[in-house]
């Protein structure tokens, strides 16, 4: 005889029962299963694309690299650029002051000369001037 529990509620009644001990089973023979193509398709597809994301990767990588080397170089070649710019604009001011300096010393020298030949233009006159009164006054004597 088994045994046999009865629960009794005042709405249900439940039986349960002993399991019975379960039999082993005996180890089955694996089977090799044949792929459907498209699971094959599938994980062709995804390695290919998880390759291609990888060389995309690889490249916008050393890309990036590439321009920040060529910014470091440009910014260094613009530094170099100002400096040549200040000298040479420091060479130039400097030739404009000298010329300016020329410039007021040949100005200074024309005055002079200016001031030299109305002197002696007007040394001119009165040496003319002094002839001119002695040949007067010799006609007045004859």
């Amino acid at each position: 005889m088994t045994e046999e529990k009865v629960v009794t509620t005042k709405k249900k009644t439940s039986v349960r029962k002993k399991s019975a001990a379960k039999k082993k089973t005996s180890a089955k023979k694996k089977t090799t299963t044949k792929t459907p193509t498209s699971a094959k398709n599938r994980k062709a597809a995804t390695t290919s694309r998880h390759a291609f994301t990888d060389k995309l990767k690889q490249d916008l990588k050393s890309t990036k690299e590439a321009l920040s080397v060529v910014k470091a170089a440009a910014s260094e070649e613009l530094k170099l650029a100002r400096i040549a710019a200040k000298d040479e604009i420091a060479v130039l001011k400097d030739q404009l002051a000298a010329a300016l300096k020329r410039e007021k010393q040949l100005v200074k020298l024309s005055e002079q000369k200016a001031k030299k030949m109305l002197a002696a233009g007007e040394r001119w006159e009165k040496k003319q001037l002094a002839k001119i009164k002695k040949a007067a006054a010799k006609a007045r004597k004859k």
